[in-house]
């Protein structure tokens, strides 16, 4: 398998120059879809501007000093998707993985603190030997001692702890969702009302629009829990 693509036929969520460069790096398998995420070395050169060539940031990378949600990681096509924390402990900086309102992914900064935890949607769960089995967004699983958890909620899990619960954020009325797909992707609303499969929200412009419930992400109640914005 190839591990490069032509410049051209990149994701259209990738902020890319799209002349000038021939082929760029293709994200290794993994977590997230291709059109969901960016190889480490495409956010180092072409995003953050860290890196002017894949060979300068195939250097800071063999640094191990590049961490992915607190996972030190040298693989330069490693995929860094939605809401993944990417941190840089020789300058101290961090940032996470969003969808701009055209479903763009955007690299923002954060501070410290928000760079320790990480919302997760359950999208599955099981019994597992007495305990209660998450399965959660870009593949993890995770066990719960207590079944009080449902499929569309959201989990916030502490990246320093052992990705222990931190926070539990239900999808229901008046829950604070982002938009992960469709035509209204990156937009953020407060549930008005759930109905089988859809859901009807209430716009930052005051609109009422319906989506998939596929497509909610719980991110908070009066606020986002974290950053956003892209």
């Amino acid at each position: 398998m190839s591990k490069h693509l032509k410049t051209y036929f990149a994701p259209k969520s990738w902020k890319v120059r799209r002349k000038g460069m021939k082929y760029i790096a293709k994200p290794s398998p993994g977590t997230h879809k291709i059109e969901h995420s960016m190889p480490l070395s495409v956010i180092l050169r072409d995003v953050l501007k860290y890196a002017t060539t894949k060979r300068e940031a195939r250097h800071i990378l063999n640094k191990k000093n590049v961490l992915v949600d607190n996972i030190a990681r040298t693989d330069y096509r490693f995929p860094v998707g939605l809401f993944d924390v990417l941190s840089f402990r020789e300058i101290d900086e961090n940032f996470r993985a969003v969808l701009d309102k055209k479903g763009r992914i955007s690299i923002v900064k954060i501070g410290k603190d928000e760079s320790k935890i990480k919302p997760y949607k359950i999208i599955g769960k099981r019994k597992v030997k007495g305990k209660i089995q998450l399965n959660l967004s870009g593949g993890k699983n995770i066990l719960a001692d207590e079944d009080k958890y449902k499929v569309g909620d959201a989990v916030l899990l502490d990246l320093e702890k052992n990705n222990k619960i931190q926070e539990a954020i239900q999808l229901k009325k008046d829950a604070l969702i982002y938009l992960t797909g469709g035509k209204h992707i990156g937009q953020t609303g407060k549930v008005q009302e759930i109905i089988g499969k859809r859901i009807l929200y209430k716009a930052e412009d005051g609109e009422d629009v319906e989506t998939l419930k596929e497509y909610a992400f719980p991110v908070g109640k009066d606020k986002p829990l974290i950053n956003v914005s892209g």
